[in-house]
């Protein structure tokens, strides 16, 4: 039987180190209102007080609304430190002043609200001797279901060996809000958005390759096309002199 409270100690000792060997005063992460946040979140409050979490509302209706209310309710019971950021007269001036000068497909305007949060929370991080918390899964990492430097950016990561099912699993041990445990996964980048949708299979199917090595062979060729086109996601950029074979 899995030993959640060990594996806890394990990830709060994580946290803790990481911070004695920056030298860092404290925490910041993305208080989004789901699951990885709010185990990020509980985590980081375990290891430091110094924690804050930042709700960063950017132009999505749900930011201002069932996310934001997830995300303080979470705050609450855990006693982490808020603060609310938005960020959506920031990203429509920076569309005005691309106006006439970029096209922007879709993926680039989604792309923009996880960038302005992560340069949000390095600007907080450095002003504050902190660390930026990051919040991506294992199960979102294989599929590259990210946005790189934006999401995808942070200084340490105490989830990242976790699928989806596995969160969930700690946040029931934590006795995190129900309304966390129930709410379809979504980035909330837009209105209507959820991740499998958008990524054309579910999280268990994910998870059950991840975990065990079975999945059909639908979803199986959907998982590996997402895992094969994102690599470049999970790499350092390429610099000259790196690979003789270029």
């Amino acid at each position: 039987m899995r030993n959640y409270e060990r594996e806890l100690i394990r990830r709060i000792g994580f946290i803790r180190n990481a911070l004695k060997a920056a030298q860092a005063d404290g925490i910041v992460y993305g208080n989004s209102g789901g699951k990885d946040s709010a185990f990020v979140g509980i985590l980081c409050k375990a290891a430091c007080e110094n924690t804050v979490g930042l709700i960063m509302p950017c132009t999505s209706s749900r930011n201002y609304g069932v996310d934001r209310t997830d995300a303080e309710k979470v705050a609450r019971q855990f006693n982490i430190e808020t603060r609310i950021i938005d960020l959506s007269n920031v990203k429509n001036k920076l569309l005005e002043e691309l106006e006439g000068k970029a096209t922007h497909s879709d993926i680039a305007l989604t792309n923009i609200a996880p960038r302005l949060r992560m340069t949000t929370l390095y600007a907080v991080a450095a002003s504050e001797k902190r660390l930026v918390a990051g919040t991506r899964n294992r199960s979102a990492d294989y599929m590259g279901h990210f946005t790189k430097w934006g999401d995808g950016a942070f200084d340490i990561n105490p989830i990242a060996d976790l699928t989806v099912t596995e969160i969930y699993e700690f946040l029931r041990c934590l006795n995190a809000p129900e309304s966390i445990m129930s709410k379809i996964p979504s980035a909330g980048l837009f209105d209507g958005q959820t991740d499998e949708e958008e990524m054309g299979v579910t999280y268990r199917s994910i998870d059950t390759f991840l975990l065990y090595g079975t999945v059909g062979e639908h979803d199986g060729a959907i998982i590996e096309k997402h895992h094969k086109v994102s690599e470049h996601k999970r790499k350092m950029p390429m610099v000259f002199g790196e690979s003789r074979a270029l």
